[in-house]
């Protein structure tokens, strides 16, 4: 049967039973996970024929699990010893970005191809009948054996795979021969980690003599009648006949014909489900029904008549431990997490997933755009020649691939967009996957991203837009791509706009992420976006000595590598949400709340009213609650806005601090996915400005523009006891009231009982995965290492002692350079604060690097102090509590926070700039021991605490390196450069850049 070398074969596989779909039956099946026999070899010829044999010895073998990646788990390494785990080596996981882990010689692939050979006994009851074997996942290309007898091999490692099985009663050998590498590997370049073995289940289902081969569900909705139309058609083995029956629907008809009834239609914000059966005499199979109609008209997307609009995620099956296998609790725990997020769709990128999936998908209520196993992304480093979408030898293994996506997965009414491949560039064979989709499944529409004709998709898409040229989109003014006729051009800007993958979610950010939605929901044509990830692909691994960390591509000495590019979701590999979740949740709020001289409540769901919704206020004052209630909103219609008073019982404000109107906007009832309480939508406004904090302080002489301060004023003796307040020198330094300074170098190295040092002028941060830019592109830190933005050197120019007034004047600097930064730093004593008058103006040839040419953007501009150790806790009015930048805050309220200082570090897989608050008015740093410190702004200032320096972050290649330094480093800062995300390319906005212009700022210290 076999083809010889099958696994260099352009055929996508022999012995295959056609795909069906995936059904719930009731019909005997034998789960075969669990615990096999396995060996590794170093070629694909295994461990030769031997152990085909019923009677094999194979004793000696390892045991692995079964479903499971090999290289995840202990075995025995291809070079012989011990079982032991290959993470880490160039035989365990190996990660690549867009380059094949081998040459590119299509469909060949080389001698050296590590091949897992698996055996199984399994026990089948006397009364067996006829059966299938199903194999759900196989990375890449794997051949089976039943008692002996050849079934079949196959590629395509994440579609199902079934075969007819002999299987006798009783004893029974099954025998499977993986191949990490195939002709398959070609059609696979996607952005992951390479995982070979069988990951998914493997099971036996017995198939009688009236057996359901496949169904199909034709679920219809009008929206304009409320009508469901129902036919589910159905393939029985020996023709007879199937009944299908939906008792909430009074449903009772035979299988082919139709039924009509009122109907509540699926959408993902009330994702209704009918719950039928199909049966023949000898097995029924059970029915989710969603009725639901998906269409496009006059350039826009719509689901059951209304426009629908994605506020997706990209999502890759992964799990730290088990890779790409997952169980049912790890897929409810992602579902969950996603809609708790207000996330209500996904792009299955670039697979299609585990089955299970798809089934919680459309019972929790999330849209799905269904990708197929298909990528071709390698060939770029090949000009693209020999490109298999584009070579008719390949065109049978790509409408195959094709085939094993649509049928097992056409009756869920969650997937509502076919995608035919990810990044495969051009070729004839997206007209035949097209052609086919199209005649199998008219009910859907199909996409595919990379060619710029878009001939043979339904949607104009594209990946990681700037701001600018997405609204250009909106507008639908986009410049024309090369290479593409009038036609196909005229024809592409009547298409609704897909952006499959926006907002790269590496490292620190996604930032801009309310930019982006703002655009997004700017235009009829825009019909939402997918960010780029949900998940960090890292593995739990650990030191020599047992410290736990997160494995990433770039720690494998293997080449090529994608190093740490598969560190990019918004949740961590552990599934702990990281700051850009937040974020995220606030830019896709189903509900806007905007308050005024009104509460304005927006309903931005699909489908369903606010009916379950109630809704809170709450009163601050300097960040201080000072009331809150109930809040009266009528159900709001989908698509509808309303307005309501502002709360009725409101007190008079007290004093003259800052106010803020908090409403919150919480389920009513326990949900699937989230209990009675869970905030869903909230906004915030501040109804007055306030001002006590610091409008009696005087202004220095370097106090800027815009800062609130009130004229100079003689300085006195204070309740605080601060005595003299004019400067005078000692034989230890100046003294100013309470403070002491250097009298060289103009620090502050004590505040009455605490011992310090600082300010140091700082304008260096550890750089962001973002900052990195890619492939050249916009790479921040480039011109920060050439120009020596984390090696400046400092210089005090003078100290004056003035009467009731200190100044120093000095200069920042890197070696080499002839640019600095040139401060003025004022110091006064008013109402117990210590000011501190900041000015600072750039000198020299900051535009570009005088070698390289290289933009120069500032990291930060702030304020660094050195604090003891022995301070553990910060809290502080401002935005919190999670950590926030320019681009990234919308996310977090004002009011008043508490943090230890540890918990300020979001432990990034990869070490760099993180724990930043914006928008700060007063932080509170305190420990047992020492006296608190107070800063206050005037009016804001960014702040960070951590107990190494950014330039430890930047040379730390995982968070175990950091250590402590026995002291506190405090950012005070007139800010910092937003995070964005430039690692895919995208440039970060003008308006989230420090301005190299002269500039000022304030801040007041005090104890106590």
């Amino acid at each position: 049967m076999s083809t010889a070398r099958y696994w260099e074969s352009y055929s996508p596989g022999e012995g295959r039973r056609r795909p069906r779909a995936e059904a719930r039956t009731d019909a005997r099946t034998l789960p075969l996970n669990g615990t096999w026999r396995f060996r590794l070899c170093p070629t694909a010829e295994g461990t030769g024929a031997g152990f085909l044999a019923e009677d094999f010895d194979d004793s000696g073998w390892d045991e692995i699990r079964v479903p499971s990646h090999w290289v995840l788990e202990d075995v025995t390494p291809l070079a012989g010893g011990e079982p032991r785990s290959l993470r880490g080596t160039a035989e365990g996981p190996l990660y690549t970005n867009t380059a094949f882990p081998i040459p590119i010689d299509p469909p060949r692939v080389p001698t050296e191809n590590p091949t897992g050979d698996y055996r199984l006994v399994f026990d089948a009851p006397a009364d067996w009948g006829a059966s299938i074997l199903r194999l759900r996942g196989a990375d890449s290309c794997a051949k089976v054996w039943l008692n002996g007898v050849e079934l079949g091999w196959s590629t395509g490692s994440r579609l199902p795979v079934e075969y007819d099985a002999p299987v006798r009663p009783g004893r029974n050998v099954l025998c499977v021969r993986v191949h990490r590498w195939s002709a398959g590997t070609y059609l696979e370049d996607q952005d992951m980690w390479w995982l070979p073995g069988i990951f998914r289940d493997v099971d036996v289902i017995e198939r009688p003599a009236a057996a359901i081969e496949d169904h199909y569900v034709h679920a219809d909705y009008d929206h304009t009648t409320g009508i469901g139309t129902l036919r589910v058609d159905a393939e029985v083995t020996d023709g007879s006949p199937a009944r299908v029956q939906v008792p909430e629907l009074g449903i009772d008809i035979p299988a082919g014909e139709t039924a009509t009834t009122e109907v509540t239609p699926w959408s993902a914000d009330s994702p209704r489900l009918y719950r039928g059966t199909l049966a023949t005499a000898e097995e029924t199979i059970q029915l989710a029904i969603g009725f639901r109609r998906v269409e496009i008209a006059d350039g826009v997307l719509l689901a059951n008549g209304a426009p629908l609009h994605f506020h997706g995620v990209n999502r890759h099956e992964h799990d730290p431990a088990t890779g790409r296998t997952q169980d049912r609790d790890t897929m409810i725990r992602d579902i969950v997490m996603t809609k708790q997020a207000n996330i209500d769709a996904v792009r299955t990128s670039h697979y299609p997933p585990h089955p299970d999936f798809l089934s919680l998908c459309d019972e929790y209520g999330l849209w799905v755009v269904e990708e197929c196993d298909l990528e071709t992304h390698g060939f770029i480093y090949a000009g693209w020649e020999k490109n298999p979408p584009d070579d008719p030898a390949w065109f049978p293994a790509l409408q195959d691939r094709i085939e094993r996506m649509v049928e097992p997965d056409k009756n869920h009414p969650s997937v509502v967009i076919w995608s035919m491949a990810n990044e495969s560039w051009t070729g004839a064979g997206f007209e035949v996957l097209e052609r086919w989709i199209r005649e199998r499944d008219p009910g859907r529409p199909v996409l595919y991203e990379r060619d710029p004709s878009y001939r043979n998709s339904n949607f104009y898409s594209c990946m990681y837009p700037e701001l600018d040229a997405l609204e250009a989109i909106g507008r639908r003014e986009e410049p024309r791509p090369d290479n593409v006729t009038d036609a196909e051009d005229a024809r592409r800007r009547t298409l609704p706009f897909l952006l499959v993958e926006y907002a790269h979610a590496m490292g620190n950010g996604p930032g801009s992420l309310q930019d982006y939605q703002r655009i997004l929901e700017s235009s009829d044509r825009f019909c939402g976006g997918f960010v780029w990830e949900w998940i960090d692909h890292g593995f739990d691994a650990r030191t020599a000595d047992g410290t736990p960390f997160t494995l990433h591509g770039g720690a494998v000495d293997f080449r090529p590598t994608g190093g740490r590019f598969c560190l990019d979701g918004l949740v961590f590999a552990d599934r702990t949400p990281s700051p850009g979740l937040t974020q995220l949740a606030k830019a896709y709020e189903p509900v806007r709340i905007a308050i005024g001289d009104a509460i304005t409540v927006t309903n931005r769901r699909h489908a369903a009213d606010t009916a379950d919704l109630q809704w809170r206020w709450e009163l601050l004052v300097d960040g201080h609650q000072i009331a809150e209630g109930g809040l009266e909103v009528p159900a709001v219609p989908a698509g509808g806005t309303i307005e309501v008073a502002l709360p009725g019982t409101m007190p008079e404000l007290p004093g003259d601090g800052e106010t803020h109107l908090s409403v919150e906007a919480r389920l009513a009832q326990d949900t699937p996915w989230a209990p009675a309480g869970h905030v869903v939508s909230w906004g915030q406004h501040q109804l007055r400005s306030g001002g006590s904090r610091v409008q009696a302080a005087p202004a220095g002489a370097g106090s800027g523009a815009g800062t609130t301060v009130a004229p100079a004023a003689p300085w006195t003796s204070n309740a605080r006891g601060e005595g003299d307040a004019r400067a005078h020198g000692t034989p230890s330094g100046i003294v100013l009231g309470p403070a002491t300074f250097d009298g060289e170098t103009g620090r502050l190295v004590r505040l009455g009982d605490l011992e310090m040092e600082g300010p140091w002028l700082d304008v260096h941060r550890a750089p962001t995965e973002n900052d990195r830019g890619q492939g050249g592109r916009n790479d921040l830190s480039a011109a920060w290492s050439a120009v020596g933005i984390d090696r400046m050197l400092h210089r005090t120019l003078d100290v004056q002692a003035d009467g009731d007034r200190m100044r120093v004047n000095g200069r920042v600097a890197a070696a080499t350079h002839p640019h600095a930064l040139e401060y003025q730093l004022d110091w006064s004593l008013h109402a117990g604060l210590l000011w501190l008058d900041v000015h600072v103006d750039f000198t020299g040839p900051w535009e570009k690097t005088p070698l390289k040419g290289l933009e120069i953007v500032l990291p930060r501009l702030g304020l660094l102090f050195s604090l003891p150790g022995e301070y553990e806790r910060v809290s502080w009015f401002g935005r919190g509590p999670g950590e926030t930048y320019v681009d990234s805050f919308a996310g977090t309220q004002v009011g008043r926070w508490r943090s230890s200082i540890d918990d300020l570090q979001v432990p990034y897989p990869v070490p760099q700039e993180n724990g930043n608050h914006v928008h700060t008015r007063e932080l509170t740093v305190s420990g047992p021991g020492v006296p608190d410190l107070r800063a206050v702004g005037d009016p804001l200032f960014d702040f960070t605490a951590r107990r190494w320096t950014s330039k430890d972050l930047q040379v730390a290649r995982f968070p175990h390196e950091l250590r402590d330094s026995g002291q506190v480093w405090l950012n005070l800062d007139h800010g910092q450069l937003g995070i964005g995300s430039a690692s895919v390319g995208t440039r970060l906005p003008d308006q989230y850049r420090l301005e190299r212009a002269s500039t000022s700022w304030r801040v007041g210290l005090s104890l106590g």
